[in-house]
Formats: structure tokens, sequence, C-alpha cells
């Protein structure tokens, strides 16, 4: 009975581990600037093809990429 609990309780480590690996992932933000539109956004995902990083366009809340996209010459000039 013993191995069982030790068991499932190894297993729900391991489960929430997973979840929070996937959390932290989620939790970066990216200015990027489409080509075709040259308009900046903030995306919390990866960039795709369509859009690059602007800049060091990485930060890990959407306020400070708010603040950062503010400050950066390519996204202002429009």
């Amino acid at each position: 009975m013993k191995k069982f609990l030790i068991a499932g309780a190894v297993a729900a480590f391991a489960v929430t581990s997973a979840f929070a690996q996937t959390a932290v992932v989620s939790s970066e933000y990216y200015v990027v600037r489409d080509a075709t539109t040259k308009k900046c956004t903030i995306v919390d995902k990866k960039p795709t093809t369509t859009t690059t990083i602007v800049d060091n366009g990485m930060f890990k809340t959407k306020t400070e990429a708010e603040t950062g996209m503010k400050t950066m010459k390519v996204c202002t000039e429009n």
C-alpha cells in the first residue's frame, strides 16, 4: 500500500512540475514588428516568420513589454 502512495505522490509531483514549466514559458512577451504593415505589437508566443523581434524585444511581463515598446525607435516612428 505504501508503494502505491509513494508512486502516486511521485506522479503528482511530475505532473505539477510539467505544468509549472509550461506556465514559465507562457510568461514571456515579445515586441514584434510585422514586415508588411510595419506595426509593432506585443505577443505572448514566440514570433512567426511574418514578424521579427524588435531590438531586445523579450520581456517577462506585458507591462514591461508595453513600456519597452514605447522606447523602441522603430515602433514610435509611424
